[in-house]
Order: structure tokens, then sequence, then C-alpha cells
């Protein structure tokens, strides 16, 4: 079964581009697209897109109010890339806070776009750009410290996470330890249970925001 995608941005000429690229790839089919946020919702219910890809900054409803509307309102939601202009952008940051699962820069090449959809969506987190781990170390709050004091991780789930916070994937940070990719799926899932965490992004956010990962 192919990837679907949606589009979501405010610049036609964006979207078109985004659509040339993605529908070139035989595994991913574009299944529809929006101008603003605010058609998110009844769009992601209707078409039942794996990913969504959306621009941060839009005129109605932006992209970081319209991951938490699809997150809190829709079951089984798709996987949402940020698509936008700047890596520095706070923006993007507030996004991935909000839930977004990935960050894209629009001027990635046509390959780096495809790769991101794919990891998206087969539940692999990008690698945050520098500008964006320092944000989350800047970020740094409490409340993520006591989350990850209260998590109790142990050594192995600590490297592991730590590897995560470097954008590796499973398959990578197996290599790495030297263990199965299986074992490391495991040390995953039982990382974001111990946080609270929805997804390896939001685990990750939290190793930074408390300190636990520094930025590069």
């Amino acid at each position: 079964m192919p990837v679907t995608v949606l589009l979501v941005d405010d610049e036609p000429l964006v979207r078109a581009g985004l659509r040339a690229v993605l529908e070139a790839q035989p595994d991913i089919e574009v299944v529809g697209e929006a101008a603003d946020g605010a058609s998110v919702v009844p769009l992601v219910r209707q078409l039942r897109p794996d990913v969504v890809a959306m621009d941060v900054r839009m005129p109605l409803l932006d992209g970081i109010e319209a991951t938490r509307a699809v997150l809190r309102t829709v079951d089984s939601p798709p996987k949402i890339l940020v698509v936008t202009t700047f890596e520095n952008d706070e923006y993007v940051y507030q996004a991935l806070r909000a839930g977004a699962d990935g960050f894209l820069l629009k001027r990635a090449r046509p390959s780096e776009i495809v790769h991101a959809v794919r990891l998206v969506a087969e539940g692999e987190t990008l690698l945050f750009p520098a500008a964006v781990r320092a944000l989350a170390a800047e970020y740094g709050n409490r409340h993520a410290r006591a989350a990850l004091e209260r998590a109790a991780l142990t050594e192995r789930e600590e490297s592991v996470l730590r590897l995560m916070a470097r954008g590796l994937t499973n398959v990578e940070i197996a290599r790495e330890l030297i263990i199965g990719a299986e074992t490391v799926k495991s040390h995953v899932s039982a990382i974001l249970a111990k946080l609270g965490a929805r997804d390896r992004t939001q685990a990750v956010i939290t190793a930074y925001e408390s300190g636990f990962v520094a930025p590069a």
C-alpha cells in the first residue's frame, strides 16, 4: 500500500512542487491539498492520510494549532511533518512540542523530501536541525526534568534515548549498541511509556528540555 499524504500550505506553488516530487514515487500518493490549517481536521477525517505535510505559518489557522486540533479530535491521527522556510523558527519548535512528528525545510532536495515522508510514515523521527535542538535546550524546565526523574530509565534505555536524540533510527541504534532491532524497538516503547510521551519526537524534546541531552 502506498504512503498517502495530505499537503497543507497557503502557497499553491509550494503545494504543486511537493505534489510533483512525491507523486513521482511509486510508493507515495498525494490524496488531497489544503490552503489553511482550518481545513485540516475535516480533510483528515475524510481522506485518512498516513502523513500530513503541513506549513507552520498560515493566515487563518497556523500549523501549531492545526496539529493540536488533529491530535485532539481525530482517532488514530496521521503523522504530521512540519514544512517551513526557516530552520530556526520558534513556530517549528512549538509545532513539535504540540505533537508534530518531524521537520522539513521547503528548500530541501527532492530526495530529502521523499525520505522525510517515508521516515515519518514509518514512525521514526527526523533528525532535529541544530537550531531546533538549541531551542529545546533553551526551553529547559522543571517539568521535563521531573518527568525524566520519575521515568527512572535503565542505563540501556538512557543510551537508546541519547541515540534517539541524535536522530538515529531503530536499525542505526541497533548497529551502534550491537543489539537486535527488535530489542531497540522494545526499549523505545518502554521509554515512551515511562516518559508518558506520545511518540519519539516528544521523548526527544523531553530529553533536551530536561538537560539530559545537550545540543551539539
